[in-house]
C-alpha cells in the first residue's frame, strides 16, 4: 500500500508540474496577443504593431509588468484620450507608447494592491500549441538561417550548433515533460551573446543610423516614459533592427510559425 501510495503522490505531482507549465506557456504567449489585440480594439483599427511597440511589449514583461496591469493602462490611456478629444480635437494614438505612463501607474496600482494571493486555473486537457515536434522543426530552421548569416559568423555558428543540439535533445526525450520556461531562458541567453557579437562586427554607421531611427520613432513619446524604460525600448528596437537588417531570425518560441 505505501508503494501504491508513493507512486500515486509521484504521478500527482507530475500532473501538477505539467499543469504548471502548460499555464506558464499559455501565459507567456497570451502576453503579446493580449496587448496587441487590447490596442487594436480600443484603437478601432487593426493597425500592426510597429517594431517599436513590439520593443516596449518585450521590455515590459522583462520587467514583471503583469498582463492584467498592461491591459489596465492601455484602458485607462484611451480613456483619458477619448475624455480630451470631446473637448478638443487631437492626433489619433498611432504607438503603444502613448500607453507606456499609464501602464506603469497600473502596475503600481496593482502591486500596492497585492495580497499575496494567487489564482488557481484547470488545465486538464489544455493544447500548448507548442509540441517537441514543432519546436524542434523552429530550433533547427533557426539553426539553418544561421548557418547562413554574413556577419558575425563564429557567434552564428556556435548558436547554430547548439540550437541543433537542442532539437534533438526535444526529440530524444519524448517521455519527459517539456519545461518550456528553461528552454526560453537559454534561447534567451544564445539571442544575447547574439546580439553582442552583431553589434560588435556591425558598421559603426549602421548602429548610429538605428539609434538615430529609434530616437526619432521615441521622440513622441519621451514625456510618457522614464529614462530607463526609454533606454530598455532603444535597446530591443536597435536590436530587432539589427537582426532583420542582416536576415537573421529570432530565436524566442514566440516567434515560432504556428502553421
Amino acid at each position: 500500500m505505501a508503494c501504491a501510495s508513493s507512486l500515486s503522490a509521484t504521478a500527482q505531482r507530475g500532473r501538477g508540474r505539467a499543469r504548471t507549465e502548460v499555464l506558464a506557456v499559455r501565459n507567456y504567449f497570451n502576453y503579446f496577443t493580449e496587448i496587441e489585440e487590447r490596442f487594436q480594439k480600443r484603437r478601432g483599427s487593426l493597425l500592426l504593431l510597429s517594431t517599436l511597440d513590439w520593443a516596449l511589449i518585450e521590455t515590459w514583461r522583462e520587467a514583471g509588468v503583469p498582463l492584467e496591469a498592461a491591459l489596465r493602462g492601455i484602458d485607462a490611456a484611451f480613456d483619458k484620450y477619448e475624455a480630451r478629444q470631446r473637448r478638443a480635437r487631437m492626433r489619433r494614438i498611432n504607438g503603444l507608447a502613448w500607453c507606456a505612463q499609464a501602464v506603469m501607474e497600473a502596475t503600481e496600482e496593482l502591486r500596492e494592491a497585492a495580497s499575496g494571493s494567487s489564482a488557481e486555473a484547470a488545465a486538464d486537457g489544455m493544447e500548448t500549441g507548442f509540441e517537441r515536434a514543432r519546436v524542434a522543426a523552429h530550433l533547427n530552421g533557426a539553426a539553418d538561417a544561421l548557418q547562413n548569416a554574413t556577419v558575425a559568423q563564429d557567434a552564428a555558428a556556435s548558436a547554430a550548433a547548439r540550437l541543433r543540439e537542442l532539437a534533438a535533445e526535444l526529440r530524444a526525450a519524448s517521455d519527459t515533460p517539456l519545461d518550456m520556461e528553461a528552454l526560453e531562458r537559454t534561447l534567451a541567453v544564445l539571442e544575447e551573446k547574439l546580439f553582442a557579437a552583431l553589434t560588435a562586427d556591425a558598421p559603426e554607421e549602421l548602429l548610429v543610423a538605428l539609434k538615430e531611427q529609434a530616437a526619432r520613432e521615441l521622440a513622441p513619446y519621451r514625456s510618457r516614459m522614464g529614462a530607463v524604460q526609454l533606454r530598455q525600448v532603444e535597446r530591443q528596437f536597435v536590436q530587432k533592427q539589427l537582426l532583420a537588417h542582416y536576415n537573421l531570425p529570432r530565436l524566442s518560441l514566440f516567434y515560432m510559425s504556428q502553421q
